[in-house]
């Protein structure tokens, strides 16, 4: 595919991408909001130089803390300017950093948005997060002297299948960045197969992620609440259609006063999953409440944002959803930082790597469907020991693969 033929899809599908805001706000009005920003309408310049960094979702801004943490401390005189392409990211940003960053929207990749977006923010360099490749602004970036880099790049056998139907335009995107930090060695064959002239190996920047102090007390605190004595297991990260087969099973856990915590990825999806607990008969609570559980509660819905390294801090066990179903899986180690043993269902293709090195290590655990997460949990919350091997094993195995963070900034010449 060429470039000009890439272009005129992007405005025949306009109407469509149009009617995605519309339909998604159904459920999230905060897709209606800033949506001048997706065409390259933005509010006043920065006024000091700006290093942009684009981490597209809640998982590309998470994974982006340690970095812009780095370059905010060997760049002071510089502002963070993070773009997104969710609500559900943006918001992320809003409680990971507050007033510490400028953000806003990606537009949409017109050539005439990107010189838009170009113009307003005069970026000094730019930095995408993970898999983000967009042809017209890569090109717009180069052709104003902004070098872009992708950074703690993966590239799944999935997804380079896919970017080889489009070989001509990929091949034209990677090539122009001014270097790429995979995430491993496999991850940086594909990107080298698909035309990257520059590509290093790095690791994993979420590794790096440290769970704050505050969030540490937090979880005590939750814990306290839960019940100091109660059992809990954490369904984290859930996605439609999860969540209900692990309700399904939960009942049948023979561990007495279990507590089952469920936190949906999308927060849009709340109010969905507490109503499928409560047609169950499970007694429920939000943790929006911000009261003791009541000793006859069986399911507490994480209704809030920024707070996962709480509830890992917060139970015995965790589940990492998306990974029941093929959906590829959520990011397991911030649950093996704070030591945490581990449970991941069938499909973890976004995070492959991480996950096996974390089952290799003994932190994490692989289950086919429901019904053997179920007995995995019951199994482990009647061994201690094995729970504290997990645990270590998980601490160790976080600690051992630090760094990338480091090797990312040297990457970084502007």
């Amino acid at each position: 595919m060429s470039r000009v033929l890439y272009s005129l899809m992007l405005y025949l599908l306009l109407p469509w991408a149009l009617l995605h805001l519309v339909w998604r706000a159904r459920r999230q009005p905060a897709y209606l909001e800033h949506v001048g920003e997706r065409f390259g309408i933005f509010p006043d310049n920065l006024s000091s130089r700006v290093i942009w960094i684009h981490a597209v979702s809640v998982g590309e801004t998470r994974a982006a803390e340690p970095l812009i943490k780095a370059l905010q401390a060997r760049h002071p005189d510089h502002r963070i300017l993070l773009s997104h392409g969710t609500p559900t990211g943006r918001q992320t940003g809003v409680e990971l950093y507050g007033d510490r960053v400028e953000r806003c929207y990606l537009p949409y990749d017109f050539s005439w948005a990107s010189r838009r977006f170009l113009r307003r923010f005069r970026p000094v360099v730019g930095v995408f997060m993970e898999t983000e490749i967009w042809p017209n602004l890569i090109r717009a970036s180069v052709r104003s002297a902004v070098p872009v880099y992708l950074v703690n790049a993966r590239m799944s056998e999935k997804s380079a299948r896919g970017y080889r139907r489009i070989g001509r335009l990929t091949r034209g995107a990677l090539w122009r960045l001014s270097c790429i930090g995979a995430q491993t060695e496999r991850d940086a064959q594909h990107l080298t197969d698909l035309g990257a002239k520059d590509v290093r190996i790095t690791g994993n920047i979420k590794f790096d992620r440290l769970a704050p102090a505050e969030m540490l007390a937090l979880g005590t605190a939750l814990r306290d609440s839960f019940g100091a004595q109660r059992p809990v297991f954490l369904a984290a990260s859930t996605r439609e259609g999860e969540e209900a087969m692990i309700l399904d099973v939960v009942a049948g856990i023979a561990v007495t006063g279990l507590l089952t915590v469920i936190v949906p990825r999308h927060p849009q999806r709340f109010d969905e999953v507490a109503a499928l607990a409560s047609q169950r008969g499970y007694k429920i609570q939000r943790r929006s409440e911000n009261r003791p559980i009541d000793a006859d509660t069986r399911i507490v819905i994480g209704d809030s944002m920024g707070e996962m390294f709480a509830y890992y801090a917060a139970c015995d066990i965790a589940f990492v959803g998306g990974s029941l179903l093929p959906l590829g899986g959520q990011n397991l180690l911030e649950a093996c930082a704070v030591g945490r043993p581990v449970i991941v269902g069938a499909h973890t293709f976004n995070f492959e790597d991480a996950t096996r090195g974390a089952i290799e290590a003994g932190a994490a655990i692989r289950v086919a469907d429901a019904q053997e997460l179920a007995g995995t949990v019951g199994r482990l919350l009647g061994d201690a020991d094995r729970r504290h091997t997990m645990s270590e094993a998980g601490k160790r195995f976080t600690d051992a693969h630090r760094g990338a963070t480091q090797k990312t900034l040297t990457l970084l010449r502007w």
